[in-house]
């Protein structure tokens, strides 16, 4: 008597199913393959051609002069170079000790309250809302009481864009820190917040670190909220940063749709500019959590 095949006892159909998951198997992968290569062949298109329009436009003057008035010649984005470079950092300078203690909040003290939860609710609002509403909002509250544009109601608006990144990561961060550290440091009797600062704050800094960084990448190049608060000018800002405050990302919106044709190549400078910066600092966050791991 002859032994039974494998497939003796297999359910009726199984042969067809097979093929058919193959099949399906291989059309996923050829799907997501095509689609792929369609998002990073639009990635260096848009990198090409900013590498190829923006190095025209860059040279010494770029970075020493001052914009040009309409119909002049030369000139650089020196003023709105340092301008964006302050008001960025005004933004982080607020959001970051904001950001901080309000996800070692979420993190460390209020985990499974009501609180936390609306919290979170309110941040995942702020992370997805549109920044030119921040910009109204900012201008509601500081450029209509305080008569005029300024760099302060610029870097506040940065600000609120920021906290919302700062805050998420800051939480993920710490909730990664594995809790026998938090009982070594309880167990020495040390309090709570000693044990936050020396122990998973310093485990979880590479993680927080590189939110910073992905916040400073995330409101370096936004315009709208700008043109509501710090708005633009083509001159060095004042003192006191009252008054329009010039910045790189309302220069280029300006110079690209101005009809003076070395406005649009300092345009494609400022946004290779611009790009450049964001890549260097998704890199820096990039290499910061790969350090950690």
């Amino acid at each position: 008597m002859s032994e039974p095949t494998p497939t003796s006892n297999a359910k009726p159909g199984w042969s067809r199913v097979r093929p058919a998951r193959r099949f399906a198997d291989r059309l996923m992968k050829v799907t997501t393959t095509l689609f792929t290569g369609l998002a990073v062949f639009v990635l260096f298109w848009i990198l090409g051609m900013l590498i190829v329009k923006g190095i025209g436009g860059l040279s010494v003057a770029t970075f020493t002069a001052t914009m040009p008035g309409p119909g002049s010649q030369g000139g650089g984005l020196a003023n709105a170079i340092v301008g964006s470079l302050l008001l960025t950092f005004i933004g982080i300078a607020i959001a970051t000790p904001i950001g901080v203690l309000a996800g070692t909040f979420l993190a460390e003290y209020s985990r499974g309250s009501k609180v936390a939860e609306v919290i979170r609710f309110i941040n995942d609002i702020l992370l997805s809302a549109p920044s030119i509403l921040i910009g109204l909002f900012v201008y509601v509250v500081m450029v209509m009481p305080m008569g005029g544009y300024s760099g302060w109601a610029g870097g506040v608006a940065l600000g609120i864009i920021a906290i919302p990144v700062i805050v998420r990561t800051t939480e993920d961060m710490l909730r990664l820190v594995p809790n026998h550290l938090r009982e070594a440091g309880s167990a020495m009797g040390a309090p709570l917040s000693v044990v936050i600062t020396s122990v998973t704050w310093r485990a979880a800094k590479a993680g927080m670190v590189t939110g910073i960084l992905l916040a400073l990448a995330r409101v370096a190049g936004e315009t709208a909220p700008l043109l509501f608060t710090a708005l633009n000018n083509t001159f060095w800002f004042r003192p006191d940063l009252t008054g329009g405050v010039s910045n790189l990302p309302v220069t280029i919106y300006q110079f690209a749709s101005a009809p003076y044709e070395n406005w649009q190549q300092l345009a494609w400078a400022g946004s290779l500019i611009i790009t450049l910066s964001i890549l260097l600092l998704s890199v820096a966050a990039r290499s910061l959590v790969h350090r950690d791991k």
